[in-house]
């Protein structure tokens, strides 16, 4: 009941989590002062992103009365950036190339998705393990994305583009990988469009993506050195 988009239990997940995740950036700001305290805030936030995306695998692996143990990677866009963000955090280096590729991604898609969780009728209450997974590692990754950004963790240049096409070609291998080996019937959007009706699939995405991206990183260094003039 009340399971809709901006229905009453998708209102009350907002009002929630939203000042909360606001009010933890501005404490992490404020308090961690020291790249130690940083790197402390930041790997926190990457343990829970990838416990949350865990359990949402696991959920799907035994969500039937199948065990499906194929359904442990992920096969969507936001899933992966999840599991590949938390992973990078925890394991990379400061400005690592795999952020210049999941920073915007996890950030739009993260973004989308929780003001617009159309999974959230999938069971019987927001508690189903599938969609308070869901929603929290969405949630956890945008937090992320915006805790990186606000430690100076990414150097936004257009001279690393080319890890958006990196990154994009491993998403849709794996896809590829999935449909062949494991018999998925879509995956990365390879196959189905993302938005039902229309021409959305990875094929027609990812260049939209890579040229929007592409005008993204344009500006920001034509600001970058419109500032520089100024000083």
């Amino acid at each position: 009941m009340g399971l809709g988009v901006f229905g009453p239990v998708h209102l009350i997940y907002l009002f929630i989590t939203l000042p909360l995740s606001v009010l933890g950036l501005f404490l992490a700001k404020r308090y961690a002062k020291t790249e130690r305290a940083q790197n402390i805030v930041l790997k926190s936030i990457a343990i829970l992103l990838f416990i949350w995306i865990l359990i949402n695998r696991l959920s799907q692996v035994f969500r039937y009365s199948e065990v499906r143990w194929e359904q442990i990677i992920p096969d969507s866009f936001c899933g992966m950036t999840s599991l590949a963000l938390s992973l990078a955090v925890l394991f990379g280096k400061k400005d690592n190339g795999a952020y210049h590729f999941l920073w915007a991604l996890g950030l739009v898609g993260a973004t989308i998705t929780i003001f617009n969780p159309t999974f959230l009728d999938q069971g019987p209450s927001i508690f189903y393990l599938p969609t308070i997974s869901g929603l929290l590692h969405h949630s956890i990754c945008l937090v992320m994305v915006c805790a990186l950004l606000l430690f100076k963790q990414i150097n936004i240049t257009y001279k690393r583009w080319y890890c958006t096409l990196f990154g994009f070609t491993s998403y849709l291998t794996l896809g590829a990988f999935q449909m062949s080996v494991f018999g998925f019937s879509d995956s990365f959007h390879i196959a189905e469009p993302i938005l039902s009706g229309t021409s959305l699939t990875a094929w027609v995405m990812a260049p939209i993506y890579a040229v929007c991206y592409g005008l993204v990183l344009l500006i920001i260094e034509l600001v970058r050195k419109y500032k520089k003039k100024r000083q």
